[in-house]
């Protein structure tokens, strides 16, 4: 299976929250971070889990800043 990956750019000081959040969500995507300073993140998931992420990150959107990229 393919996973599908998404870029966001987002508030630098939040990354390791965002990493904790989609932790606790086991298995709906991996966070990686691309460029720490500038709040670059890479999301990977499952086809199946992209609702799930999509709920998440508009929660999150909320909050903070957390824009595609």
């Amino acid at each position: 299976m393919q996973s599908i990956i998404k870029e966001y750019m987002v508030d630098k000081t939040k990354i390791g929250f965002i990493r904790f959040i989609f932790e606790a969500y086991e298995g709906i995507a991996v966070v990686t971070t691309v460029e720490p300073g500038a709040g670059h993140i890479r999301l990977a998931m499952p086809p199946d889990r992209q609702d799930e992420v999509n709920m998440v990150t508009q929660a999150l959107k909320k909050d903070f800043y957390f824009e595609p990229r």
